[in-house]
């Protein structure tokens, strides 16, 4: 027994001092894994879209329970619905004014020369950017100085009811503001009214748009004659 233990203790102990030989390249391969960064520029291409959808919807439906919330204040605030109505037109009135720069800095759209052009724009673009939806450009008049937008997914209307005793209320009258405004800002007086509306029995929400007047642009400076 003692001399099979010390053969063993020999074996271990020349084994443990046996020089080490270094790996070969493939075995280095096999072990360490070389850690490379995924490529996600595809799948965040193909994600954009979808993110950008998202965010328009989650967007317009705060915008819709944060309307909600300052009709019913200005309701209480003010006993008469004709009051309200100019107080939501007035308010819409100052946003546009405010959004128009935003909208033409992020849509990077091309100046509008004609008011139908102008519109056009509007319903494809202005309306999908700040609430999510489209527009259609209808009843043009012969001039071309009149038409309607019609909205028939108006998210602002969402889960809204309005009662019989503020039946005078015009629900979306902000709309007509916030077109005043932001035509006004690229020389383009309008008049804008709700003709049609979903919260009164209609199939859609119509916005009647006149234009008055096309302000002629105005430099600051003239050149030396």
């Amino acid at each position: 027994r003692v001399e099979a233990h010390s053969d063993a203790t020999a074996k271990s102990t020349m084994k443990a001092n046996a020089p080490r030989t270094a790996p070969s390249h493939a075995n280095v391969e096999k072990v360490v894994r070389v850690w490379k960064p995924r490529d996600r520029s595809d799948t965040w291409k193909g994600n954009k879209t979808e993110l950008t959808k998202r965010a328009r919807v989650q967007n317009a439906e705060l915008f819709t329970f944060t309307y909600g919330a300052v009709v019913r204040q200005l309701i209480e605030d003010y006993e008469d619905l004709d009051e309200v109505n100019k107080q939501l037109d007035e308010m819409g009135y100052n946003i546009g004014v405010r959004i128009i720069d935003d909208f033409l800095a992020k849509s990077e759209a091309d100046k509008c020369i004609t008011f139908e052009g102008t519109v056009q724009t509007i319903a494809g673009s202005a309306f999908r950017m700040f609430l999510g939806v489209t527009a259609t450009v209808e009843k043009w008049n012969e001039d071309k100085t009149e038409c309607s937008l019609l909205l028939e997914d108006n998210p602002m209307v969402d889960h809204v009811e309005i009662p019989e005793k503020n039946a005078k209320l015009v629900y979306c009258n902000m709309l007509c503001g916030v077109l005043r405004g932001a035509l006004l800002q690229v020389s383009l007086r309008v008049q804008a009214s709700i003709e049609r509306d979903v919260l009164k029995g209609d199939d859609v929400t119509e916005i009647r748009l006149r234009l008055l007047e096309q302000i002629p642009e105005e430099y600051p400076f003239k050149d030396d004659e």
